[in-house]
C-alpha cells in the first residue's frame, strides 16, 4: 500500500476518534500498524485500544515493542493502561525509578536516554514528565501512602504549570498547608504569557486575606486584557462570567459568612451549568447555614438520578437530613459518600458534625481525627476535635487543638474566636479579650451577623475585667448585627446594673424576656433592679 493510502487511513483512525467510534478506530489502526509496523503508528494503535477501554490488551501490544522503556509516550501510556486495571504497584514500576525531595525536584532518575517524540509539534503541549508525576502521585494516593503522593503531585505542577490536575488534587484534598499553598504557587515557573494563569491559581487556594486583597485578585482577572487594541475583545474579559472563576467567588463569600450572596451567585451558576462540580459544593454549604432544606431536596434528588455513583450525590441526601435535624439518616448518607470516595473531604467531616449535634463525643472524635490525618491542610478537623473536647470541659486539650488549627491556617478568625472562648472559660479573661479582637481583625470582610456571637464574647470577656464602657460598646455593636440575641440584651442590661444605672438595665432585662419570657437570670436580675432601684429613689 502506497503511503498516501496509509496516510488517509491514519486521518480516518483520527477522525473515528474525535467521533468517538472506538471500535472502527480500533481495526484501521490496528491496519495501519500492520503495514508499516512504526512506533508511532503501534502508538496511535494503542491508543485507540485505551479510548475502547482494552487497557490489557493495550498493555500488552506496548509492552510487546522494543522502545516502551525508552519512549517516555509509550512508557506512559502503559502506565495509564495499568492505573485503569488498578495495578499501582506495577504502574509505578512502569513509570521507573525516580526520587522526589520535600520541595517537589525530582532528581536520581535513570531516563538520560530517553526519547520523545511530540505528535503536534504546533501546539502548546503539557511536559510529558510533569504527567508521569502526576501519575506517580495517583499510584501513591491509591496505595494510601499520601506523603509521596503530596510531593509527586508538586513534582507534577512545578515541572508544568499546566498541569492543573496536580494543584487541583493538591488543593481539593487539603494536603497542604495555608502557608504552603502560597509558597508553592510562588515558585512555579509560569511563562511570560501565562499570567492570567498565576491569577487564576491564586485564587484557588485558601482565601483568607483580607477583603481588598481577595477581591484585587477577582479584578486582575475580570479586567486584565492581552489585547493592545482595547476596541478588540480580548480572551481575559470572557473570564468575568466564567463558572470556574465565580464558583471560587461564591466559595469566598461563603468562607466570610455571606450566605445569601453566596446562595445568589451559586444559583445563578447552576442555572447555566448544572452540575458544576464546586458550584455544587458551595451551593450545598450555603443553602445547608441558611437552612433551605427544599433547595437541598432538589438538589440531592437530581444529583442521586444523574450521578448515583459520585460521592457529591449522597453527600447532599446527608446535608438534606442533616438540615432537617434527622442526624441519623444524614450518619447513614455521609458514610455512603466516604464508602464511595474516601478522599472526599466534606463527606467525612459531615459525618463526624452528625455525631457532634447529638452528643456522641467518641464517634465525633473518631470522624474528625481520621479527617486529620487524611487531609492534613485542612484545619477544620483538628477545629472540630478542640471543640469536642471544649464541650466536655477540657480546656486544656481543646486550646492545644486550637493551636494546632492555627499553625495549619493561621488567618481564619473562626480558629481565634475558639480560643478566645477557652480562654473565656478558663477565666483568662485579659487573653480573651485579645483573641477576641484578633479575630475581628482578621474578618475579610465588613462584620456579618455570622460574627455577632464573637462581639458578644469580646463584650462579656470586657465586662467580665470591669472595662463597663468598653462592654457597652461591643454590647451595642453586636445589636446592629443582630437584635435576636436574648445573651447580647442580658449582658447589656447585667452591664448597666453594675453601673448602677438601673433604668437602663430594667429596659434590657425587660427585652431580654420578650425575646425568651422564661429566662431564669433575666427573670431574676429584674426583680434585683427593680428593688435597687425603688431603694434609689428612697434614698433620694
Amino acid at each position: 500500500m502506497r503511503e498516501v493510502e496509509i496516510e488517509k487511513l491514519r486521518g480516518v483512525v483520527r477522525d473515528c476518534v474525535s467521533k468517538h467510534l472506538y471500535s472502527s478506530a480500533i481495526f484501521f489502526a490496528d491496519k495501519v500498524a500492520a503495514f508499516t509496523n512504526d512506533p508511532a503508528d503501534v502508538y496511535m494503535q494503542a491508543q485507540a485500544l485505551f479510548l475502547g477501554r482494552h487497557y490489557r490488551r493495550a498493555y500488552h501490544l506496548l509492552n510487546a515493542s522494543k522502545i516502551v522503556l525508552r519512549d517516555l509516550r509509550f512508557r506512559y501510556l502503559a502506565a495509564k493502561c495499568l492505573e485503569e486495571l488498578k495495578e499501582w504497584d506495577q504502574c509505578l514500576l512502569m513509570l521507573g525509578d525516580a526520587k522526589v525531595d520535600e520541595d517537589g525536584n525530582v532528581y536520581d532518575t535513570k531516563d538520560c536516554n530517553v526519547i520523545y517524540l511530540d505528535k503536534y509539534g504546533e501546539d502548546r503541549e503539557i511536559n510529558i514528565s510533569s504527567a508521569i508525576c502526576f501519575l506517580r502521585g495517583k499510584a501513591y494516593e491509591a496505595l494510601e501512602n499520601r506523603a509521596q503522593a503530596r510531593l509527586w503531585y508538586k513534582a507534577a505542577i512545578k515541572a508544568d504549570p499546566l498541569c492543573y490536575e496536580a494543584l487541583e488534587c493538591l488543593i481539593e484534598n487539603h494536603m497542604l498547608s495555608s502557608e504552603e499553598e502560597t509558597t508553592l504557587l510562588s515558585s512555579l515557573p509560569f511563562g511570560p504569557e501565562d499570567g492570567w494563569l498565576s491569577s487564576f491559581y491564586s485564587c484557588l487556594i485558601k482565601k483568607y486575606d483580607k477583603e481588598y486583597v481577595v477581591e484585587a485578585k477577582f479584578k486582575e482577572l475580570e479586567q486584565e486584557s492581552c489585547s493592545n487594541k482595547p476596541s478588540e475583545p480580548s480572551f481575559i474579559r470572557s473570564l468575568k462570567s466564567n463558572s470556574d472563576l465565580l464558583a471560587y467567588k461564591a466559595e469566598y463569600y461563603q468562607q466570610c459568612g455571606e450566605y445569601q450572596k453566596c446562595f445568589e451567585l451559586t444559583s445563578t451558576l447552576l442555572e447555566k451549568d448544572l452540575f458544576h462540580v464546586k458550584s455544587t459544593l458551595v451551593h450545598l454549604a450555603a443553602a445547608m447555614e441558611l437552612g433551605y432544606s427544599n433547595e437541598l431536596y432538589l438538589m440531592a434528588c437530581n444529583l442521586v438520578k444523574d450521578y448515583p455513583q459520585k460521592a457529591l450525590s449522597w453527600f447532599a441526601v446527608g446535608c438534606y437530613y442533616y438540615c432537617i435535624k434527622k442526624y441519623d439518616q444524614s450518619r447513614r448518607y455521609f458514610s455512603k459518600a466516604t464508602s464511595l470516595d474516601g478522599t472526599f473531604p466534606p463527606a467525612l467531616i459531615g459525618y463526624g458534625n452528625a455525631f457532634a449535634a447529638q452528643e456522641e463525643g467518641d464517634q465525633a472524635m473518631s470522624a474528625y481525627r481520621t479527617a486529620a490525618r487524611l487531609f492534613p491542610g485542612c484545619h477544620l478537623p483538628t477545629l472540630y476535635i478542640g471543640m469536642e473536647y471544649m464541650r466536655t470541659r477540657s480546656f486544656k486539650l481543646a486550646e492545644k487543638f486550637f493551636m494546632q488549627a492555627k499553625t495549619i491556617c493561621p488567618l481564619d478568625p473562626l480558629v481565634y474566636n475558639e480560643l478566645g472562648v477557652v480562654a473565656y472559660h478558663m477565666k483568662e479573661y485579659s487573653t480573651a479579650v485579645w483573641w477576641f479582637e484578633k479575630t475581628l481583625a482578621l474578618i475579610p470582610c465588613p462584620l456579618s451577623e455570622m460574627w455577632e456571637p464573637t462581639v458578644v464574647n469580646l463584650a462579656h470577656a470586657c465586662r467580665k475585667l470591669k472595662m463597663y464602657e468598653e462592654a457597652i460598646s461591643y454590647y451595642e455593636k453586636a445589636l446592629e448585627l443582630s437584635t435576636k440575641s436574648v445573651s447580647t440584651y442580658s449582658g447589656l442590661a447585667y452591664t448597666y446594673h453594675l453601673q448602677d444605672d438601673f433604668t437602663a438595665a430594667i429596659t434590657y432585662y425587660h427585652k431580654a424576656l420578650w425575646l425568651q419570657p422564661g429566662d431564669q437570670f433575666c427573670t431574676e436580675m429584674l426583680s434585683v433592679a427593680l428593688l435597687d432601684e425603688c431603694r434609689c429613689g428612697v434614698e433620694s
